[in-house]
């Protein structure tokens, strides 16, 4: 794969798909950014990769901490490989909750970490990755994220947003070299179903039979990497009915290159009020 020796950050490293992610990388030769809330994972995680590893953590909703963190992770990276050669936006927080019952304040909570951190982390480097013209941005979104489904309404409206976001961005970006990626994980054996916010915005503290029986994370994160590798855009893991779902509104590549190609000159046509 061709990760040797670039930067990746990835957010919510500490677990789950994301310390699967960290140790991928690391075995395939990347430096690595670690954040996370848990410094005590992060530091456990970068002695068990070895290697050249920044950690830089703090709460994706803090934006004084979140843009300091970006200029040190950049910093740190250019002395490296230029810049940071790929962000992986996978840090959020999911529901276990009927709408009905659900405070207003989960549906903030939830919108913050899984649509608006990652979309201000990644406008927080954008210039810097657009001026250097190379680089990968990864959204982590979901099954959950291209189809809706009960029990997880906030969830739902965050990881869509995510997609729609990372898609418009990717018009946008690709004639200036950079690569955007949606991944959209189904059940994954990890925390998730834990630490769910549940109606009251409190952690739901149990896991449930179809995580339990998800996907190994370190298969995931192989998978994600090799469907990067090959410049898959929308890259859908997971199996069974999860995956038919998620099939079935997949976006076309050819949609994809057709909205690329309308955001030539698109915004130098609107300056003029074409």
């Amino acid at each position: 794969m061709p990760f040797a020796q670039t930067v990746a950050w990835i957010t919510g490293a500490s677990s789950g798909i994301g310390a699967a992610l960290a140790r991928a990388l690391g075995k395939a030769g990347a430096h690595l950014v670690l954040s996370g809330r848990n410094r005590a994972a992060l530091d456990a995680l970068a002695a068990e990769l070895g290697g050249e590893t920044l950690i830089l953590p703090f709460e994706v909703t803090d934006q004084a901490a979140m843009l300091a963190a970006a200029d040190e992770a950049w910093d740190w990276a250019a002395a490296r490989s230029g810049g940071i050669d790929m962000l992986i936006n996978n840090a959020g927080i999911s529901q276990r909750s009927l709408a009905v019952d659900t405070a207003y304040a989960v549906y903030e909570r939830i919108v913050a970490v899984d649509l608006l951190a990652p979309i201000a982390l990644t406008q927080a480097l954008l210039p810097r990755m657009v001026a250097r013209g190379s680089g990968r941005i990864m959204m982590i979104s979901s099954v959950a994220g291209k189809v809706g489904v009960p029990m997880r309404t906030a969830y739902c409206a965050a990881k869509f947003g995510l997609v729609g976001y990372a898609d418009a961005l990717r018009a946008e970006v690709s004639g200036a070299g950079l690569a955007v990626h949606v991944v959209a994980p189904g059940s994954v054996r990890t925390d998730v179903s834990r630490n769910a916010l549940t109606a009251d915005g409190s952690r739901r503290g149990a896991s449930d039979r179809a995580i339990d029986n998800g996907l190994d994370p370190d298969a995931v994160a192989q998978e994600i990497l090799a469907q990067v590798a090959a410049g898959q855009r929308e890259i859908v893991i997971a199996t069974g009915a999860e995956q038919a779902m998620a099939e079935l509104r997949r976006t076309p590549d050819a949609l994809f290159d057709q909205i690329a190609t309308l955001a030539v000159g698109y915004a130098e046509r609107m300056a003029k009020g074409d």
